[in-house]
């Protein structure tokens, strides 16, 4: 009956649909908003350089040994550290639970976005000073940010039930190359603008002075945050691989679409800053 189980269970349906929706569990506010953020109050291109290196060093053996547990013991997080070792089923307890807690936010920002897409869309933002006020207006009542919430939640789960090549492989073929898109877009109009060269100095010129051990930490948890490491989630994707796949190589391209996200993200952001008048006459770092 075992086996029965085995030979029934849904595979991904491409190594490409398989990084593209492993990179898109990875990417996320880990990336788009926290480096950059992070990244502009941890010293700059110095934090990128250590950030970077605990991304190869141990995100990327950690990535790699969650896929091979899951690819192993075809199950989810707590099954497969339950068929493991039963001592260590809490570990999987432990990380569902955490998966629970980021679903706490996700949604509310995914409501966010899709409000905005719509509001751009049908013409209701359309100049960009009153995007500002629509959002203070638009939070300041729980209603409409509530029925967004229920829009996002709603297709992610239409795209769950579609299973995992139907549903989650699609999705992520579509959707992770239009972030890129965006990213590149952005990117390029925030390199456009005067003073860019200034942000793009501070991102990629590292100024050791500034790095402490909070520097260090934080580039060691915006590694595992960024990449959704002990979260469940590569387990459980890693459960659906083939055997035939080459976890290495898989795990690689993975890592550096994920570092690629957030280095984009730093890239469309600081040059864009630096131009802006609050930063005229003053670094980044200040």
């Amino acid at each position: 009956m075992a086996n029965n189980l085995s030979q029934s269970r849904d595979t991904w349906g491409s190594k490409l649909g398989f990084v593209m929706a492993a990179a898109g569990s990875a990417v996320g506010l880990g990336n788009i908003w926290k480096f950059p953020y992070t990244a502009g109050e941890s010293g700059g291109g110095a934090f990128v350089l250590i950030y970077l290196a605990f991304v190869v060093f141990i995100g990327f053996s950690v990535m790699l040994t969650e896929f091979a547990i899951g690819r192993h013991t075809q199950k989810s997080a707590v099954g497969a550290f339950k068929t493991t070792d039963k001592r260590w089923t809490f570990t999987g307890v432990i990380s569902v639970v955490s998966g629970l807690l980021i679903m706490g936010f996700y949604p509310v920002v995914g409501g966010w976005s899709i409000a905005y897409i719509y509001k751009i869309a049908s013409g209701l933002l359309n100049t960009p000073h009153l995007i500002g006020d629509s959002f203070s207006s638009f939070i300041s009542t729980p209603i409409e940010p509530l029925m967004w919430m229920g829009v996002y939640l709603v297709l992610n789960v239409l795209i769950v039930i579609k299973g995992i090549s139907g549903g989650i492989e699609k999705a992520g073929k579509i959707l992770m190359p239009m972030l890129f898109v965006i990213l590149m877009v952005v990117s390029i109009k925030g390199l456009s603008l005067p003073g860019s060269t200034a942000g793009l100095k501070f991102l990629f010129s590292p100024d050791f002075s500034k790095v402490n051990s909070n520097v260090v930490l934080a580039a060691l948890g915006q590694a595992f945050f960024s990449l959704s490491l002990a979260t469940g989630c590569m387990i459980t994707y890693g459960s659906y691989l083939k055997k035939k796949e080459n976890l290495v190589q898989t795990t690689a391209m993975v890592v550096a679409m994920d570092s690629g996200v957030a280095l984009l993200a730093g890239i469309a952001m600081f040059p864009a800053m630096r131009s802006g008048p609050r930063f005229s006459d003053m670094t980044l770092s200040d």
